[in-house]
């Protein structure tokens, strides 16, 4: 694949999911624990925004289940077969996976966010504050499938 690089948790997240699952996120709450690397001074301001995206590595994905083309989302035939980039399935080449959360509250090196769809345990990469000048500008358009895939994931 070319040139690697080097990437090493800024936290991890602590909840009660402790399996992956394809269902019910959006009423989760997660704390976000920075590691000890960092001091708690490179939180300051982050309260002053609503909303959060995190970037997370899918850490329990086995090397042998990672998807390099096609596949169907969900490993549903009734979903089209599509590339791997055109999903947000978890089994992607470098694991990483991005949501954006709302925050409840910080708390010292702690960070409590709201719809973070990843598990406990799951080291967080990058921690980024949503800006509404960095969401899309125009309408979103999206095939069929991804609304009926996505239609029990945050309820």
């Amino acid at each position: 694949m070319g040139n690697s690089i080097q990437i090493r948790p800024i936290g991890f997240v602590i909840n009660d999911r402790k399996t992956p699952e394809d269902y019910c996120w959006g009423e989760v709450v997660s704390e976000i624990k920075l590691v000890d690397l960092f001091s708690v001074e490179c939180l300051d301001g982050i309260e002053n925004f609503s909303h959060l995206e995190i970037i997370f590595h899918f850490h329990l994905l086995k090397d042998e289940d990672v998807v390099f083309d096609l596949r169907h989302p969900r490993n549903n035939k009734q979903y089209p077969l599509t590339g791997i980039f055109a999903q947000r399935g978890r089994a992607r080449p470098n694991k990483l996976g991005a949501t954006i959360v709302e925050l409840v509250k910080r708390e010292g090196r702690s960070l409590f966010v709201k719809g973070l769809d990843a598990i406990d345990g799951t080291p967080v990469v990058d921690i980024k504050p949503v800006m509404k000048e960095f969401l899309p500008r125009d309408a979103v358009k999206q095939p069929e499938w991804s609304t009926d895939l996505m239609k029990n994931y945050w309820k």
